[in-house]
């Protein structure tokens, strides 16, 4: 609708019904469902909703290290994202009242789109909730270029590629 259009039934979309999601998607922004933990492991224990700002992380298998096992890696990979819809349903848990379900849909660029499903194919996708004082700030990336961060036993620790 356009500011000062009359209101007309035809121009109503009910939140049950279907083009609802598409109708409220800004024009040139894609909605990507990804894959979640039901229990909230990758989702901040469950308590991201909608119209809440995120990263995404993904996580993959690194090389072997002799003696040391499996390490991984993870990298922040997109940024401030608005979540449009996370999982199906609402439980209880401590007390509180959390979404659970096994999709997250994001509102993302096309080229982000691209993105996300790739690390999708390539690791574990995380959601990690901003903050609502700075979902409008984007955090730069680590400040050496190809800088990650390595998993080993629990213990974050970054290391630069040379």
């Amino acid at each position: 609708m356009l500011a000062s259009e009359p209101i007309r039934r035809e121009k109503l979309i009910k939140t049950d019904g279907t083009g609802f999601l598409s109708a409220v998607l800004p024009s040139g922004m894609r909605a990507v469902a990804i894959s979640t933990d039901s229990r909230g492991a990758n989702t901040a224990g469950g308590f991201i909703l909608p119209n809440d700002r995120v990263d995404v992380i993904v996580t993959v298998k690194g090389p072997a290290v002799e003696g040391e096992g499996d390490t991984f890696m993870s990298d922040t990979i997109l940024r401030n994202l608005r979540v449009l819809a996370i999982g199906q349903n609402v439980q209880e848990r401590n007390g509180e009242k959390v979404v659970v379900g096994e999709t997250a849909t994001l509102e993302v660029e096309p080229g982000q789109a691209e993105s996300l499903f790739r690390a999708q194919k390539m690791g574990t996708l995380s959601l990690s909730l901003r903050s609502l004082k700075d979902a409008g700030q984007v955090v730069t990336g680590p400040t050496a270029e190809g800088a990650m961060t390595i998993v080993r036993y629990g213990v974050t620790s970054r290391s630069a590629n040379q």
